[in-house]
């Protein structure tokens, strides 16, 4: 965790051999054009899970192993691992819808918060900027940050790669398109159980961080999630945004538009619709604090299993 506060993933590092995420990609496309045929499109999408999932964990396991044998292999483990995460640039993506708000206007606005989303952004005004890129912020804070660390905690590099990898396949083939209806339901199912236990404690890490603060409310947090978390069409991420949108004092999520297609999901947190770059701003505070307590409860617990030896 700290190594990616640090450093990230280098553009350098990412022009010169790409990233773990997009080799995933690129064999999730491949076995895609391969085993997506319509008369076993289901059957083909769980052949196309396995593989990956053998693929990517039969690489890490052999990485690690390799690596735990060198007099400094942890450290390169760590390096490693800490590809699978993404805090800093995070962060970094919904910082800059905040400027672009600020600073470009609303035109550049939708241009930044479209890096991000997956809904059409061309007919959102200031307020439906500001909302998608906090809604990002909080699912990406389970989805990206909470869960690779939970797995990486259980299984070292291989949980943490496993996790990637299940993600990246249903944000690639885990939506219902006309394509992915069929091949994607192995993946989408997958990653809501995979998450179930990052989103529930992704809600708690925000409430905690809310507490920690004098602008935020828990009180409203906790809530919210208790009454709106349910409702989500996603049996995860509504636990993070209802959180995050009960500490602001906001409501988030509601009708969108995926594609041309309106969404009519529940509202997240019963406060105001009119959020601003100001209350972008105000999430990231949320999520920086968060993100800390995170890393104070695994370096505790590092610490308690280190203290025996």
């Amino acid at each position: 965790m700290l190594i990616e506060l640090a450093v990230g993933y280098p553009d350098r590092v990412l022009r010169a051999i790409g990233h773990p995420v997009s080799w995933m990609g690129h064999l999730i496309g491949t076995l895609d054009r391969l085993l997506n045929s319509k008369p076993a499109a289901r059957a083909g999408g769980v052949v196309a899970v396995l593989v990956l999932l053998f693929v990517v964990g039969a690489i890490a396991a052999v990485l690690q192993w390799a690596l735990l044998r060198l007099p400094f292999g942890l450290p390169l483990v760590a390096v490693l691992a800490s590809t699978m995460l993404a805090q800093r640039s995070l962060h970094r993506h919904v910082g800059d819808v905040a400027s672009a708000l600020d600073n470009e206007g609303l035109v550049g606005g939708r241009r930044a918060v479209a890096r991000i989303v997956g809904r059409d952004t061309g007919a959102l005004d200031e307020a439906g900027v500001a909302r998608a890129a906090i809604e990002s912020l909080a699912e990406n804070f389970s989805d990206g940050v909470v869960a690779p660390v939970l797995w990486l905690v259980i299984a070292g590099l291989p949980g943490a790669a496993l996790y990637k990898a299940i993600n990246t396949a249903d944000s690639m083939i885990g939506h219902r398109t006309p394509r992915h209806a069929a091949f994607g339901w192995a993946a989408a199912r997958l990653d809501d159980l995979v998450n179930l236990p990052a989103s529930r404690l992704a809600a708690l890490l925000i409430v905690a961080a809310a507490a920690l603060s004098s602008t935020n409310s828990p009180g409203q947090a906790w809530r919210a999630v208790l009454r709106d978390a349910a409702k989500h069409r996603s049996p995860n991420a509504g636990y993070c945004e209802a959180a995050m949108a009960g500490a602001l004092g906001l409501s988030l999520a509601g009708p969108r538009t995926y594609g041309g297609v309106r969404v009519d999901d529940a509202l997240m947190g019963d406060g105001r619709r009119d959020a601003d770059a100001a209350d972008v701003r105000r999430a990231l505070g949320l999520y920086r604090c968060a993100d800390a307590i995170l890393l104070a409860l695994i370096a505790i617990l590092a610490a308690i299993l280190i203290a025996p030896i």
